[in-house]
């Protein structure tokens, strides 16, 4: 077997030596010459034989695989020979990428893109088909919209990329040094300056806000018939010097300017009449603005025309039509430009403010009572006055007792008859006492009472220790425009006696009641200043009753009445209280009471210990757009629901949980809350609600028919 495999062997090193042997040739003086030639090789073996030439070392991808066939009747220089070397394999989907320390890998083309490709610049552009990136800056059109042009003219597939970077405006180029190099010539010839200059002209009649309008509508429709962007100029009003601004292309430029000209010519009367249309303003409120600045007007005016030996009679019309919220105005054009001028600027969209509010109150009471009260049935008491009287409870005690009623008697006489007959009495029943006097008296007793009696003396010894723990937490909020003030109030009415009239004979008496608003109370009145500063005019109360008295009805009361400035989304605090009371009241009985221990039997003591922390904090929230208000009521409504969620979660067995109502999903922040029957279709009932409605109305139909 070993001299059958022998001449094989030999026939194929055979052939690999009269590859090479053809592949170089014989050097002159200065530079070697080679003539590639290959015909089945393996590419794998072409890549050596290329390597062994150029003496590079070369690392092959073990993907890479096929064979070629080539051959060049030229002699080539040593770079002729490594740009063919370059050329066959990308003919093949290879591509071949120079390491920093001269080596080089062979890879497939599309795994090129992302491998350490070498960054040229505008003097060192690469050549033919070895993989380069190129940074070219683009100065004069969009990166954005000149990317997506040039990766039509790229292998994207291949290991071609193009990636654009907006804010250096910068396209990064990724292939072939021949395709980088025509990309980069592509983007140099489209990246020209054009015709932008800009044009200001000047009004004599119009006005420029006016002729900006008209201007901007027919470029919109432009727009429609899809005209390019730099063949659509821009106009802008500068209303101080009543000029109009142009920018654009330079034929687009003089045909708008022509037009403005033509506009611009003085009416055929002396005054006109306009209706100007508010959006956000109120027309009633704009008119007594106006009224002044139109007077002044006037009267500036006059002065001139008077000094310059003139007469003038410039009369103006400002009106205002509450249906269409619209201002109908009759003046002279300057002084209708001044007015327009001031409507511009009034009805401008005005910044709504969320106020939340954070009332917080920590109150903490303790107390304790001790004492001790003696009677003698002698006569003679002790009496503090934290306790109930000994003496009633011991006249409450006497008419609770029971009086035992008599047994019956029997009693034996003679009758008409002359007999002996014995007659018996029925037994009388107790008499229960009377408990209401002690009841009474007991019904005032706190804590605990142990009382005594012996020997004629009786003492009664009293405690009781009280604590109060109170946590109030209350979040009202409210919004509001800019410079409106708002209110809000949750709580109730309560009815108090403000006078009160009787006749002599009593025959027509009367009382005059009013009602007090009783509960959390904010008014605010906001007013956004500069940058993202909220000055807030507050009053904030907190009451409740606080129980009767011998006139009327008394109320807890806590109001705060000031003016502070906040940052957009910051918390503040308002004020607050933070006190504690310490009280400490001994009722003693002269000279025994001093007695040292025994002396405690003759006290009593009352101790109170109070501590209050009250503090009221606030956050305004400026909401200038619709996203901002969508948020600030997804978060609000979100947390609702969250609450009805957990409620229903926690239901106990008494109660229908699953029943309990909850406000449907709103996910989408910058969409409403579905509509009803958004709701009933997700819950399957849109039918039957629909079928109800139907019956419903057929029923009250039919009624009303009868009636």
């Amino acid at each position: 077997m070993s001299t059958n495999k022998r001449p094989a062997i030999v026939k194929q090193f055979s052939a690999l030596a009269l590859s090479a042997l053809m592949t170089f040739s014989v050097p002159s003086a200065f530079a070697a010459e080679y003539s590639p030639n290959f015909k089945g090789t393996d590419i794998g073996e072409f890549i050596n034989i290329v390597g062994k030439n150029l003496k590079k070392t070369i690392i092959v991808d073990p993907n890479v695989r096929g064979k070629i066939n080539v051959r060049s009747y030229d002699l080539l220089t040593e770079d002729q020979y490594y740009q063919f070397f370059l050329n066959v394999l990308e003919v093949y989907d290879y591509a071949v990428v120079e390491m920093s320390n001269g080596v080089l890998k062979v890879i497939r083309d599309k795994d090129a893109k992302v491998s350490a490709i070498p960054v040229v610049e505008d003097q060192e552009r690469g050549d033919g088909d070895e993989m380069v990136t190129r940074v070219v800056q683009v100065y004069n059109v969009s990166v954005k919209e000149l990317s997506p042009l040039l990766r039509q003219l790229n292998d994207q597939a291949g290991g071609g990329n193009v990636v654009h970077y907006d804010p250096s405006n910068v396209i990064m180029l990724t292939g072939r040094a021949a395709v980088v190099n025509r990309l980069a010539e592509i983007i140099r010839r489209v990246d020209q300056a054009g015709d932008q200059d800009v044009e200001i002209v000047k009004l004599k009649y119009a006005s420029a806000t006016e002729i900006v309008r008209i201007i901007e509508t027919l470029n919109k429709n432009s727009a429609k018939d899809r005209t390019p962007d730099h063949l659509i100029p821009k106009v802008v009003a500068d209303d101080r010097t009543n000029s109009v601004i142009v920018s654009g292309e330079g034929k687009a430029r003089t045909r708008t300017i022509n037009m403005i000209q033509r506009l611009d010519n003085e009416l055929e009367n002396n005054g006109n009449t306009k209706v100007f249309y508010l959006k956000y303003s109120k027309a009633e409120d704009i008119v007594k603005v106006l009224q002044g600045v139109g007077s002044s007007i006037i009267e500036d005016k006059a002065g001139n025309s008077k000094s310059a030996g003139s007469k003038s009679n410039r009369d103006i019309s400002i009106e205002a039509h509450q249906e269409s919220n619209a201002l109908v105005i009759t003046a002279e054009p300057d002084v209708m430009r001044s007015l327009e001028e001031v409507i511009r600027q009034l009805d401008i969209r005005r910044a709504q403010i969320q106020v939340e509010a954070i009332i917080v109150e920590v109150f903490d009471s303790d107390g304790f009572n001790l004492g001790v009260q003696w009677i003698s049935e002698e006569g003679g008491m002790v009496q503090f006055t934290n306790s109930t009287p000994i003496g009633a409870l011991a006249v409450g005690a006497e008419q609770a007792r029971s009086i035992p009623g008599k047994k019956g008697t029997s009693v034996t006489r003679v009758n008409e008859n002359g007999q002996e007959v014995t007659e018996t009495t029925a037994d009388e029943p107790d008499t229960r006492g009377d408990f209401s006097t002690l009841a009474a008296l007991l019904g005032g007793v706190n804590g605990t009472m142990v009382g005594v009696v012996k020997d004629g003396w009786g003492a009664v010894l009293q405690a009781v220790t009280t604590a109060t723990n109170s946590n109030i937490l209350a979040t009202p909020n409210i919004t509001t425009l800019d410079n409106q003030e708002a209110s809000i109030l949750v709580g109730q009415e309560v009815p108090t006696i403000t006078g009160a009239t009787a006749s002599n004979n009593n025959s027509n008496p009367f009382q005059t009641v009013d009602r007090k608003e009783v509960g959390i109370k904010l008014k605010v009145t906001p007013q956004v200043n500069e940058g993202s500063a909220v000055q807030l005019e507050i009053e904030q109360e907190v009451s409740s009753v606080a129980g009767t008295t011998g006139i009327d009805v008394s109320f807890n009361k806590r109001e705060i009445k000031t003016t502070v400035m906040a940052e957009d989304g910051a918390t503040i605090v308002l004020g607050g209280l933070i006190d504690e009371d310490v009280q400490e009241s001994v009722s003693k009985v002269p000279l025994l009471g001093d007695i040292p221990i025994i002396g405690n039997l003759f006290k009593s003591t009352s101790n109170t210990k109070r501590k209050r922390n009250l503090m009221v904090f606030i956050r305004p929230t400026i909401v200038t757009d619709e996203v901002t208000q969508n948020t600030v009521s997804h978060r609000k409504y979100n947390y609702i629901r969250a609450q009805q969620l957990e409620r229903r979660a926690n239901g106990n067995f008494l109660s229908y949980s699953d029943d309990i109502p909850t406000l449907p999903s709103w996910d989408n922040q910058l969409e409403l809350p579905p509509s009803f029957e958004e709701y009933l279709t997700e819950k399957g009932a849109l039918d039957q609600y629909l079928e109800a409605d139907k019956k419903n109305r057929l029923e009250e139909a039919e009624q009303s028919k009868g009636e």
